[in-house]
């Protein structure tokens, strides 16, 4: 594997694809819905445009407020976001029969990029199951030391592809393309968080489990004891 390096302009281009992508469908299908009540006098097909118009225009909404907090700037540096508007947001891009979300999480303000971090999990928790399935999410402790646990359940479940190498900074081939650019932005949202992630999967069960870096490090070996040093020690003079 290799190491990933991403210049910034790189990056927003990457992130600007990523978000053209998710809402040029709904826009396309306004613009379909329009261009038939334009041109079909059929009262039964208006009815339809105005319908795929109104739930298109929907989506469309949907995805861009997601969006809003999982890739844009969501307010000042250093700003904290209320997880009842991540919640909101994330019901409303699965609004729909194919992925179930069910949302555990206190009322409260958490710092901005554990809640960017967490969407962009619920995003890739989707992608464990393409077929769909349910998604629960929940959050507990406070927002200095959360612990967010994702579980994607459904039919042909998996760790997407190459995700676990991209958050972690890397690549088979050392660069990243607007398919993957959601699993390296995640990876780099969690170390700024100061936050680490791991991934498991069980049967039709992919667990994503995101705690404090701290958390998952191992202990600190104990200092040997003064009188057990080897006599030829450095003395801590020596060492100064």
């Amino acid at each position: 594997m290799t190491t990933v390096n991403l210049e910034a302009l790189d990056l927003s281009a990457l992130l600007c694809s990523r978000v053209c992508h998710d809402v040029i469908s709904p826009v396309g299908a306004i613009v379909n819905g329009l261009e038939v009540l334009e041109d079909d006098q059929d009262e039964s097909m208006r009815e339809f445009a105005l319908d795929l118009i109104r739930k298109s225009a929907r989506q469309a909404s949907a995805r861009l407020q997601f969006a809003r907090i999982a890739f844009g700037a969501a307010g000042s540096a250093g700003a904290s976001i209320d997880l009842a508007d991540a919640e909101k947001v994330s019901r409303g891009m699965f609004g729909d029969d194919k992925t179930q979300l069910t949302w555990s999480a206190p009322q409260a303000l958490f710092p901005k990029n554990k809640v960017k971090l967490l969407l962009n999990l619920v995003m890739i928790a989707t992608g464990a199951i393409p077929r769909g399935g349910h998604i629960d999410v929940a959050v507990t402790g406070d927002g200095e030391a959360p612990s967010i646990v994702l579980k994607a359940k459904g039919s042909h479940a998996r760790i997407p592809p190459h995700v676990e190498g991209l958050m972690a900074g890397t690549s088979e081939t050392g660069t990243v393309d607007a398919h993957g650019i959601l699993a390296f932005y995640a990876g780099l949202v969690a170390r700024a968080a100061g936050m680490g992630v791991a991934f498991s999967i069980d049967g039709d069960t992919v667990t994503i489990r995101a705690e404090p870096a701290a958390a998952a490090a191992p202990p600190a070996t104990e200092a040997t004891p003064e009188e057990d040093r080897p006599s030829d020690s450095p003395s801590d003079t020596a060492l100064a």
